[in-house]
């Protein structure tokens, strides 16, 4: 249906809501007409009544499944601190006439944020797209005429007509029903279509109600609009959307590194300006000193650097049929350390097909498999997909248009069977049943064994019921089938459901995907734990996980839920594998005990039900033809079904990841050394270690070099691992390599100062050198965990353009600008000892490096890591 705005807030009756969501609703449908039909108006509404109610409540339309806005979108580009700190940074630069400086920092904002906004829209359209396809139009009684209108017109009171394939567009109440079964799974999670009685008065029962987002499957209806828009079942669901989801890994991670940033900013500018007024140094030079200082310790480039990294990454997953509707779902992506989802059609192909058929003593049955094919290619009552899977076999006979159907008695849910009465190419006719297990046991006075046909006595029920129990704990759907001749040609009643001969149990199966062994096992590799939450049966389940290899640790259904407190709850949900018979509160429930612990959480959903649960995951995973709701709730859309498409989708958000924070961890480690150098610097040189200009200048060359590092690979131990911010890993990151580059500078300062005798503007030409080189080169270092760096080979680009800015960086001193800029070459010697302390640098953080990642190496473990997610690194290169 199209959900293209709030609807206007007004009166209305009361939506129902479908009763114990996810358990079965199980009412005997009839044809018949309610008595409260007079009183709700058989012709329906007029054209005036309808057109003031719809100006009164609004059109019949769900706020929380439309998508976001441009503004909404441009807004959260820039809803973050790191970009405020940049902000704030280029109105000082200006405010100190470096106009040029402040220029590159909003432009460097400005496109970073387009670049998302771009993207993030494009994806949203793409949804806009998947959601026009479900516009809905719904037959309507107005003025005693039926009329076709469109489903967001639809106004309370307004008497609409159902039938077979029609996807309702509004709560109501059923006031004619002719053998009614609605497909209620986007709501209440069931399979298993719900049979629908006509309303009493003064009676409200869910089982003669209909509901928004449901389809029928067959029979016919009339209903009376009760409740449209927000105030349906389904929109009580959907306001959950409207609620802030809480902050996700990522957003808590950028939120930290900004704040991360900005005290240490704030601390080394007073601190450095506290000095040079201490000793007496020009102020206004002093602030502007400062200021670059402020300026070169803020990563400018990131936000660029992680737009960049992730639409890079949305491109790569759109090519494998994943869309990203938010870029840092990718980052939480690679994060993800839980998927929890359903079995059908994700684990399983989501088809049913038959296995075998037996008899009452366990052999096979002569005749089950003939019978059930004709009863259900003889039914014109609805056919699920147990009867396609029956009529797919190879057991219906190849003369089946030879059987003349003579009468029919549809399956209801208190009956629990089907009955056909078929005319045999033999002139005789025949009864035949199919259903319940137990319905047909109690059914049946005889039972037909390959030995012959015998009474029915105790022993063989019990042996039925204990084949029938097996087969469910080996994970199959069962019916049982039976006969009789029958000499009434005329008729079927519910009364000729007796005497029968049990002639078998048919055993369905639904298949594991082909290939899902190798795809868990994948998931596996990458440390991302599955979990099956579902509305079925806890031992179908576990003998779905055992078939396709998921190892169970424990199982937990609803009620076992229900009777725990929820710090008992918390504690038992990260070592359970199956949560069985769970509702739709009960799987959000599942949702936020797994994140209380730690965990970054997926949710596949595609159901109305699972929309809060997708809403509430740090990554919301939908499919294409999920319900409305579900897409406008998922981050995520595939536009195939697939656990390998996820699999994929992790690697490449790590990959994401991994890129960025070798960004962060090199610029703030080397922005930190040089800062800290240049505050040092101040207590003993008699001037400025370096201009403030010059400082933006060598900012700037290191952060152009540093742009091609979305185009690095990753080693493979690294993106077998979920990564996850640590602020206090980068903070260790930050004081083990700045004060490392520090050392090296302090050294660069006594060769110039007492070996080379270096002025003013050959010392900076010399400190200006050996700092782009060093915070340059180190990258090679710092990319990888690997001892020796060169195990890992970087990306061409990358390597290009590292060895360029160190090119650029040492010409400028020696160029005809070098004066303009305040720099004198310096002299030849300085050249090979440059290289020597290069290398020497080199050495120090490899071996270093050794230290700060040892933890990591070969390990499931985390550095500096949370409670309650023990297998993740947090600090990954």
């Amino acid at each position: 249906m199209t959900v293209e705005g709030p609807a206007t807030p007004g009166s209305s009756a009361t939506p129902g809501t479908p009763a114990s969501v996810g358990t079965p609703v199980t009412p005997a449908p009839s044809t018949s007409t309610a008595p409260v039909e007079s009183a709700l108006g058989a012709a329906g509404l007029t054209s005036a009544e309808a057109a003031e109610r719809l100006r009164v409540d609004g059109p019949n339309t769900i706020a929380a499944g439309h998508g976001r806005s441009a503004a909404s979108i441009a807004l959260s580009q820039v809803a973050s601190p790191l970009v405020v700190i940049l902000v704030v940074a280029s109105i000082l630069s200006a405010a100190t006439g470096d106009t040029v400086e402040a220029t590159i920092i909003l432009v460097i904002v400005g496109l970073s944020a387009l670049l998302g906004f771009v993207q993030e829209s494009r994806s949203e359209a793409a949804v806009a797209a998947l959601r026009a396809r479900l516009a809905l139009r719904t037959t309507v009684i107005r003025d005693a005429v039926p009329t076709e209108i469109l489903a967001r017109d639809l106004v309370r009171g307004d008497l609409v007509a159902l039938s077979a394939g029609d996807v309702v567009a509004a709560d109501g109440t059923l006031t004619r029903v002719n053998h009614l079964f609605v497909d209620e799974a986007a709501l209440t999670g069931e399979a298993a279509p719900a049979g629908k009685v006509v309303a009493q008065p003064g009676r409200v029962d869910p089982d003669s109600e209909v509901f928004f987002g449901t389809s029928v499957v067959s029979g016919t209806a009339q209903a009376v609009i009760t409740a449209t828009g927000a105030r349906t079942a389904y929109g009580a669901i959907a306001r959950h959307l409207l609620d802030r989801p809480p902050d996700t890994d990522f957003q808590r991670g950028i939120r930290a590194f900004g704040l991360l940033i900005a005290r240490i900013t704030l601390l080394l500018v007073v601190g450095v300006l506290a000095i040079n007024v201490a000793l007496h140094r020009p102020v206004i030079e002093s602030l502007l000193f400062a200021v670059a200082l402020a300026v070169g310790l803020t990563p400018e480039l990131l936000p660029a650097i992680v737009t960049y990294n992730l639409s890079r990454g949305a491109r790569h997953l759109a090519a494998i049929g994943v869309l990203v509707k938010r870029l840092p779902a990718i980052q939480n992506m690679g994060s993800m350390t839980i998927l929890c989802t359903d079995k059908t059609g994700t684990l399983t192909e989501g088809r049913l097909r038959v296995e075998r058929v037996v008899a009452a003593d366990g052999s096979p049955s002569p005749d089950g498999l003939r019978l059930a094919c004709l009863n259900s290619g003889t039914q014109a009552g609805f056919r699920n997909p147990l009867d396609d899977a029956l009529i797919a076999s190879t057991g219906a006979p190849a003369d089946i248009g030879s059987y003349t159907k003579l009468a029919e008695l549809p399956y209801d849910f208190q009956r629990r069977c089907l009955s056909v009465l078929l005319g045999l190419p033999d002139g005789t006719v025949e009864l035949i049943t199919k259903g319940a297990p137990d319905e047909i046991v109690a059914r049946s006075s005889s039972v037909e064994l390959a030995t012959g046909t015998q009474p029915m006595d105790e022993s063989l029920r019990a042996k039925i019921a204990t084949l029938a129990s097996e087969a469910a704990a080996d994970g199959y759907r069962t019916i049982a089938v039976a006969s009789r001749p029958s000499a009434n040609a005329a008729s079927l009643e519910p009364s000729d459901e007796s005497g029968l001969v049990f002639r078998g149990l048919v055993l369905l199966a639904d298949p594991p995907k082909a290939g899902i062994g190798e795809v868990l096992a994948r998931l596996a590799e990458l440390h991302v734990a599955l979990k099956i939450v579902t509305g079925d049966d806890p031992l179908v389940a576990r003998h779905v996980a055992e078939q396709v290899g998921l190892a169970v640790d424990a199982v937990l259904t609803g009620d076992d839920m229900d009777q725990l407190t929820h710090d008992a709850f918390v504690a038992r949900a990260q070592g359970t594998t199956i949560f069985a018979r769970v509702n739709p509160d009960q799987k959000l429930r599942v949702i936020r005990a797994l994140r209380e612990r730690g965990s970054i959480v997926g949710y596949l959903g595609d159901g109305i039900n699972d929309a809060p649960s997708l809403h509430a995951a740090d990554v919301g995973i939908s499919v294409d033809n999920a319900t409305d709701v579900a897409r406008a709730a998922a981050d995520i859309v595939l536009l195939q079904p697939s656990l390998d498409a996820i699999g994929r989708g992790v690697a490449e958000g790590r990959r994401t990841f991994a890129n960025t924070l070798k960004y962060i961890r090199m610029g703030t480690s080397s922005n930190f050394g040089n800062m800290f150098s240049m505050a040092g610097s101040a207590l003993i040189l008699p001037f400025l270690p370096m201009l403030p200009s010059q400082i933006l200048l060598n900012n700037l060359i290191y952060d152009v070099s540093q742009a091609a590092i979305p185009s690095d690979g990753v080693d493979p131990e690294v993106e077998a691992e979920p990564s996850r911010w640590d602020i206090a890993g980068i903070e260790r990151f930050m004081v083990v390599f700045g004060p490392i580059s520090s050392v090296f500078d302090f050294l660069t300062f006594g060769l110039l100062l007492v070996v080379l005798h270096a002025d003013e503007p050959t010392f900076h030409a010399g400190w200006f050198i050996e700092s782009l080189t060093t915070q340059i080169l180190v990258i090679f270092a710092i990319r990888t965990r690997r001892t020796p760096f060169w195990r890992s080979r970087p990306s061409r680009v990358l390597t290009l353009a590292a060895l360029g800015a160190v090119v650029v960086g040492a010409a400028i001193p020696l160029s005809p600008i070098a004066g303009t800029l305040g720099f004198v070459g310096p002299p030849l010697v300085f050249w090979p000892l440059l290289a020597a302390m290069a290398a020497a640098y080199l050495l120090v953080i490899e071996l270093v490096k050794r230290w700060v990642f040892r933890p990591a190496v070969g390990a499931a473990s985390r550095i500096g890591g949370t409670p309650g997610a023990s297998s993740t690194h947090q600090v990954a290169a």
